[in-house]
This record gives structure tokens, sequence and C-alpha cells, in this order.
């Protein structure tokens, strides 16, 4: 009996321990790529200030240039008049406030799983459907918001990112 009880008390610690395992890699996202992404911001083009909740915001001192890469993200430019017309249609939409296509999935976080976009505080990135004609679902087109305004683009379901150049 006493053998029975200590392989029970054994098995609860190893799934607590699994389970605190499991809630700080949830919890903190992208953990351990911040030296990656303070590598990427080159420090004449950006300034970096901590906001109230913790996280690093990046702020452009300048206007961006007309390089094919964005000196805060990282990540190449794509203009706006490039983009297909439904991500024109989008960009309307999210200026104009909705309504959304999809109110159910726009308009919601975007939690930034795959760590391609620089890394900020939950609830700093927010998530639009772009229509793909032909698809009879969502299909795999998005535009992604930060909360500094910033926009970028992925026409593959989050395997890559462009930011958005508005205005160009």
């Amino acid at each position: 009996m006493r053998r029975t009880t200590q392989r029970t008390l054994l098995m609860l610690a190893l799934i607590a321990a699994a389970t605190l395992v499991v809630w700080l890699l949830v919890r903190a996202p992208g953990a351990g790529t911040a030296e990656r992404d303070s590598a990427q911001v080159p420090s004449r083009s950006v300034t970096a200030t901590s906001g109230g909740d913790g996280a690093q915001r990046h702020t452009a001192t300048n206007e961006p240039d007309d390089s094919a890469t964005d000196p805060v993200s990282g990540l190449p430019w794509v203009a706006e008049s490039a983009l297909p017309p439904e991500a024109r249609d989008t960009l309307a939409l999210i200026e104009a406030g909705g309504p959304f296509p999809y109110p159910r999935n726009d308009n919601q976080t975007f939690f930034n799983r795959e760590g391609l976009l620089p890394r900020e505080g939950r609830g700093y990135y927010r998530e639009f459907t772009v229509e793909t004609p032909g698809s009879d679902d969502r299909g795999p087109r998005r535009i992604i918001t930060g909360a500094g305004g910033e926009k970028y683009w992925t026409a593959d379901h989050y395997d890559s990112f462009s930011r958005i150049r508005e205005g160009r």
C-alpha cells in the first residue's frame, strides 16, 4: 500500500511539473528572442521604450527610407498599391472600423506565435481577413495591425510577412 502511495505522489509531482512548464511556455511566447530582435533594430532610426505592460515598443524616429527592408521589423516593405485589391479593401475597412466580413475572427488578437513580427506584449497585434477569390473559406491572406499603427501583410497564412508601406 505504501509503495502505491509513493507512486501516486510521484505521478502527481510529474504532472504538476509538466503543467508548470506548459504554463510558462504559453505565458511567454517568443521567449529567448529578445537578443535576435534587438540585433535587427538599428539604433540610428529606432527608439525603444518600455510600455506599462513591460513590452518593448519600437518607434521610428524618421520617415521610412526607400530601402527594401523596414528597419524596425527587418521585414521587406510592400507598397500598399502593390497589394491585391481585396487587401486594399480590408485596409479601408480597418480605417473605417468595420464592419468586417468575419466578425468572429476579424479584429481579434493575433498572438505572433510564429515570432516573425517584432516581439510585443499580448494584445498588441490584431488580425484581419483578406478575401481570397475562389476560396470557400477565409483563405490564407491576412493583414495584421500593431497598436503603434504599423500594418503587415501575409499571403501565406503567417509563413511570411511584409510591412505595408501605406500611401505608396
